[in-house]
């Protein structure tokens, strides 16, 4: 059996994937950078959601999410991968 064939636009697909996936990090990253400006200890333990306004909340539940897509992307990433190595050997 042959292997499977790796094309040029596969690899550009999936740099674009990970590249807008870094760059929703990096969004969420500086817009969180306010609440460590705006921080005040009489609200609440640092990073406690007490301790946050709205939107705080709401961009630190977010990044939260996208962790957790990450993590589902890379579980079904890795399936595949082991698939296609079961499939067509090693």
């Amino acid at each position: 059996m042959g292997k499977k064939k790796i094309r040029f636009i596969d690899i550009v697909y999936w740099l674009a994937i990970i590249g807008v996936d870094i760059l929703v990090f990096i969004i969420l990253g500086i817009l969180l950078m306010g609440y460590d400006d705006s921080y005040d200890s009489s609200k609440g333990e640092y990073w406690s959601l007490a301790s946050m306004n709205i939107i705080e909340k709401i961009i630190y539940i977010g990044l939260q999410i996208w962790s957790i897509l990450n993590i589902f992307g890379l579980i079904f990433i890795g399936r595949k991968i082991y698939k296609q190595i079961k499939k067509y050997g090693t």
